[in-house]
């Protein structure tokens, strides 16, 4: 059937409408993909530029800087230095060989820091980006050496990174440790592996707060990405992206007084602390012998460490916190508070001592052999008299002992942020019959009456029990004074809920050693009367036989000790110093507390009114002969002293 003419242009409308839709529709296509095009091929050139070519735009990490440390006052004790060093990364390190012989020709790379290299790129823990030190702490003429010499170099960066360095170098080891490059044991150790740590020498914590703060201190990396040549060669940076420092810390302890302890220390295996009784702030903890932390930053060296090891007065460990050691006279406090709380003894009643206790059947000695007749309880302390704390602990008992010195800060730890914090030993019944597998007898409680037997503790629990009784309240240690300018909490602080007349009666009795003409520690009294100090002195043995120390080696003498505080009318300062093997506690340790204890009140070397004045002549010679470290104007006050 044929179409009439109307039908027939109706149908060429319809065609026309659908050609002029689909040509519109491949105009609009054709348009987008240009401008698409255009965007890729004009606009975004560069950037596809850099993406080819063998992947040339590299993502590089950024280690952060390490939190500074700083003491009390703002002066610092561990910061960063700069430091020049040459990496290469295990993708660019094609041409290994060739590279290492040329630093070898230019800076006299050693054989064995080659090999090293080799075994890090051989490694399956090290990333293909991760970047391998080569060399280290490089000097301006070997850094730029490099640089000028990277054409022939290939694969290899020259930095400018950071390094931690001490710049007290001795002074603070024990107690803020050090750093070194994370080992494959560290790594062990994590259950989340922070990607700093996956960088080659890349230096975490390893000891004292360094480690315990790590997760403080280390920060948060950054990234760069970078644009390379064929030759591993950066041409370029693209963008960067910071990381975030670590916070910066500051510490209760002062560095001048701990740099006096140090010094004050020096030349005996020994420890002392220095606490504020008030706050519980650590001003001091002193260890000695020492070592100097910066040599572990990069890594010891064997015959360094060896040298270290084999010390007979072991400079390794901190005999502050982890020295454990029995306290000897200075524990009688504890038994005296003990028998006063449980009313088995009033402050005027005496005891007769003999020279010797007898108690199933076994003697029990005074160490005045002669005896010290009567004593009361300031007397029993003046003149350090153990019958009379043999007779405390027959009518007390061990566990009220044990209740009285954990009351006083022992047998526990501190959470400080240290490394290996020793909690001592308090000892009872349960504790022999579970680690000893024997009852308690008489005669442990004798022993332990005058901190001799099982009772342990270390210089910091003297000091904090020293505190405790000086303020009657619960001091707690602080070491961290406060983080990135915010200031950290106080411990502690709350009353021990000792009655204060019994308190009081110890304190007499304290005071007595150190200011009574017949005391254990008269000759290391401080002439100024407002700064009178309150003391007890100590001996403690390791061995069982009784000879004079003179007679047999050093590591068989008596451990030496004094606890103190002072002013004595208004406390300030708690001092406790341990000297091993040194003898008796007041020829050997209360002659250095005394010293401790008046740099602590003057705030710098003491003068010598603070001293008797038959004695000082001797202080003189002693003080200006002392190691320390200062400025001109310290140096100005020695002289003075």
């Amino acid at each position: 059937m044929r179409r009439s003419p109307a039908e027939t242009a109706a149908s060429v409308r319809k065609i026309s409408r659908r050609t002029l839709l689909l040509g519109g529709a491949q105009l609009a296509f054709m348009g987008a993909l240009g401008l698409r095009m255009r965007y890729l091929q004009v606009d975004q050139a560069d950037q596809f530029r850099l993406l080819a070519e063998e992947n040339r735009v590299k993502i590089r990490q950024l280690p952060p800087a390490r939190g500074l440390l700083y003491d009390r006052n703002g002066a610092v004790i561990a910061e960063n230095e700069q430091t020049f060093r040459i990496v290469i990364r295990k993708e660019d390190a094609s041409q290994l060989d060739l590279v290492l012989a040329e630093l070898e020709r230019l800076i006299g790379l050693p054989e064995s820091e080659q090999e090293r290299v080799r075994k890090e790129i051989r490694s399956r823990e090290t990333g293909p980006s991760a970047p391998i030190t080569i060399a280290d702490r490089l000097s301006w003429e070997a850094f730029s050496a490099v640089a000028a010499n990277g054409p022939a170099l290939p694969g290899v960066t020259p930095e400018v990174g950071l390094s931690r360095f001490y710049p007290l170098h001795e002074d603070f080891a024990h107690m803020v440790g050090y750093v070194g490059p994370v080992s494959s044991y560290d790594l062990s150790k994590m259950d989340e592996i922070d990607p700093l740590y996956r960088i080659p020498r890349f230096q975490m914590g390893k000891a004292g707060i360094e480690a315990r703060l790590e997760s403080t201190l280390k920060g948060k990396s950054g990234t760069m990405r970078v644009e390379q040549n064929v030759h591993g060669r950066i041409i370029r940076e693209l963008d960067r992206q910071e990381g975030v420092a670590g916070a910066n810390i500051q510490l209760t302890f002062d560095s001048k007084l701990q740099n006096f302890v140090q010094a004050r220390l020096a030349g005996e295996s020994a420890a002392a602390v220095v606490i504020d009784v008030e706050s519980g702030d650590v001003l001091a903890a002193g260890s000695t012998p020492a070592f100097d932390p910066n040599l572990f930053v990069r890594g010891i060296s064997v015959a360094d460490y060896n040298a270290l090891l084999e010390n007979k007065f072991r400079p390794l460990p901190s005999k502050s916190m982890q020295g454990a050691y029995p306290p000897g006279s200075t524990f009688k406090m504890v038994t005296a508070l003990a028998a006063l709380e449980a009313g088995e003894v009033a402050p005027n009643e005496t005891v007769r001592c003999l020279g010797h206790t007898e108690v199933g059947g076994r003697r029990f000695h005074c160490w005045k052999r002669a005896g010290h007749g009567n004593v009361d309880l300031t007397g029993s302390l003046r003149h350090s008299c153990d019958v009379y704390y043999y007779e405390m602990a027959q009518r007390v008992g061990i566990e009220r002992i044990a209740a009285m010195g954990r009351k006083l800060g022992l047998g526990s730890t501190y959470d400080l942020p240290v490394s290996g914090e020793n909690s001592g030993l308090m000892p009872d019944k349960q504790w022999k019959l579970v680690n000893r597998g024997a009852e308690w007898v008489v005669g442990d409680s004798l022993n332990a009456s005058i901190g001799q037997g099982y009772v342990l503790t270390t210089p910091m629990q003297l000091a904090v029990m020293t505190a405790r009784i000086a303020t009657g309240r619960e001091v707690i240690p602080r070491m961290i004074k406060s983080v990135d300018g915010v200031e950290q909490p106080l411990r502690g602080g709350g009353s021990l809920d000792i009655n204060k007349n019994m308190l009081r009666s110890v304190r007499q009795g304290m005071y007595e050693v150190s200011n009574s003409s017949r005391g254990t520690a008269y000759s290391s009294r401080i002439a100024n009367a407002t700064l009178r100090m309150a003391g007890k002195t100590g001996t403690s043995q390791v061995r069982s036989a009784v000879v004079n120390n003179r007679d047999v080696p050093w590591e068989q003498r008596d451990h030496a000790l004094f606890v103190s505080y002072a002013p004595f009318d208004a406390p300030k300062y708690a001092v406790s110093v341990v000297v091993e093997h040194g003898g008796g506690g007041s020829t050997a340790a209360a002659p250095v507390a005394r010293d401790i204890m008046l740099f602590a009140l003057h705030g710098a070397v003491p003068p010598l009114d603070s001293y008797p004045s038959s004695q000082r002549g001797t202080i003189r010679e002693r003080l200006r002969n002392l190691p320390l470290r200062g400025s001109e104007e310290d140096e100005t006050e020695r002289s003075r002293a």
